[in-house]
């Protein structure tokens, strides 16, 4: 049996199994660094399904690595299964109805993302056994993705090395190579110290923190307009100090994400942002201490090994939606906003969409492949997966898991994380990322020109990790 008619028939047949993993997952979201259950669960099911498994990888408590097999080439899948607070919602409803047992919730697709990838690793580990083909399979399971750079931390101790080959995917509304580039961040805590005071009484003597955050927010506001238009800064007050307005707030704090095109970029304007927090104390008369807390370089895709995945992603095919799909995505289409629907076509551009929309027509579910085209761009947001790009050849792709129009960390894709139509897609993604995969061993001639580019690429890129060695992994509540 050739490799994509054993591809979709394992898929078939483990359709039920990858379908519970995914559902497991689902019904226990946990947040970056914290991801204790899905960490546990997802490592047992590997062992179960015959790989060995290295648990808290480059010493992060909730990261681990799947292998199985031996010898060159050493195919990768990376995995991600980390959730969102504040999305907590009911699966399989068209309106919001929170869950009011727990507000964190999939909202992104993680239990998607970690079930596909790890079903496109058992797939290609059993075509390989099958055929007695050399060649190892490795599954990452990667925490932290939102808001944490697990995988940047993960490069940054070396988990990747070896790795001949990365694949990974991505839910959404489209089914596409995403080729563009992404944006590099850092984030970052500042902090002001004051000295408390009777706001009423001996305001004098008192030196407000809470200012210094304010003060350090107008700064940044005016530092927009002389910043490259491709960057992004955002800002969350972290405390305010307490919630006694006649008290001088004696502590305060501001949580920075800065975003750019490359590394080097988001340096020179974090260097900015710092001396306008510098600013801020010396008005207040506050003392400044500044927590790096995570980092992440911009996304470099290899596009010999795109192509080989969009011919593989053309391979497995999309099958068109039943009816039940189609009624459920369009109550979903019908629960957004007048703007998220004109911005659809906006969302899946930055997934790699190429076209005008016009085979969406009357739709409200892609059922068709966009075509592929290698993009110099970079999308508006930020991902790990980048610096695992820098180290090893890497390539993504998208399944439409969710309603035309539905936009990333919303209700929305919560509802639609364990639908019928997600988990086809989930393993069309598997079904992809597989097929890739087996070509890569069986072929040298491919694997040798996706190695040919990584290796241009490299020489003329050195790669610093951008996050300084003394700092850890932080979870959401730090």
């Amino acid at each position: 049996m050739n490799a994509l008619n054993f591809i979709k028939e394992y898929l078939q047949q483990h359709h039920d199994y990858f379908t519970e993993v995914s559902e497991y997952i689902f019904r226990h979201p946990e947040t970056r660094f914290e991801e204790y259950q899905s960490t546990a669960y997802l490592a047992a099911q590997c062992e179960h399904m015959g790989f060995e498994v290295e648990r808290q990888a480059g010493g992060i408590e909730t990261a681990f690595v799947a292998t199985w097999g031996s010898g060159a080439p050493v195919i990768g899948f990376l995995g991600e299964f980390d959730a969102l607070s504040g999305l907590g919602q009911v699966p399989n409803q068209t309106t919001y109805q929170a869950t009011p047992e727990c507000s964190i919730g999939h909202g992104c697709g993680h239990n998607l993302l970690g079930t596909g990838a790890f079903a496109a690793a058992c797939a290609a580990k059993a075509y390989l056994e099958a055929n007695q083909l050399s060649g190892t399979v490795k599954f990452f399971g990667c925490p932290g993705e939102e808001g944490g750079s697990g995988k940047t931390f993960m490069v940054r101790e070396g988990v990747f090395e070896g790795t001949h080959l990365a694949l990974t995917w991505h839910p959404s509304p489209a089914n596409c190579i995403m080729s563009l580039s992404s944006l590099a961040n850092y984030q970052v805590y500042f902090r002001f110290k004051g000295i408390t005071s009777h706001a009423a009484n001996s305001p004098h003597l008192g030196r407000s923190a809470l200012d210094a955050v304010e003060l350090m927010n107008v700064g940044v506001q005016y530092l927009r307009e002389h910043i490259i238009p491709t960057a992004r800064i955002h800002y969350a007050v972290t405390n305010t100090g307490g919630i006694s307005p006649n008290v001088v707030q004696a502590d305060a704090e501001v949580l920075y994400l800065i975003r750019a095109p490359q590394v080097a970029q988001v340096e020179e304007i974090y260097q900015r942002v710092i001396k306008v927090a510098q600013g801020a104390a010396l008005m207040t008369e506050t003392e400044l201490s500044i927590r790096f807390d995570k980092a992440c370089s911009n996304y470099i895709g290899n596009r010999a090994l795109e192509a080989l995945l969009f011919e593989s992603l053309h391979g497995i095919g999309v099958e068109a939606p039943n009816a039940e799909e189609i009624a459920f995505a369009k109550g979903i289409y019908d629960s957004l906003t007048e703007g998220e629907r004109r911005n659809y076509l906006g969302l899946m551009r930055s997934f790699g969409y190429v076209g005008d929309g016009s085979e969406f027509a009357g739709k409200y579910l892609s059922d068709s492949i966009s075509p592929y085209v290698a993009s110099e761009e970079a999308m508006a947001g930020s991902t790990d997966v980048a610096d695992v790009s820098w180290v090893v050849p890497t390539a993504q792709l998208t399944t439409s898991t969710a309603a035309l129009g539905t936009a990333l960390h919303t209700w929305q894709m919560t509802s639609q994380g364990i639908s019928f139509n997600a988990h086809k897609a989930m393993l069309r993604a598997a079904g992809a990322m597989a097929l890739a995969s087996v070509q890569a061993v069986q072929n040298a001639a491919v694997l040798e020109k996706i190695q040919a580019e990584f290796a241009c690429f490299q020489a003329a890129n050195p790669y610093r990790n951008p996050i300084p060695a003394d700092i850890r992994p932080s979870t959401l509540n730090k």
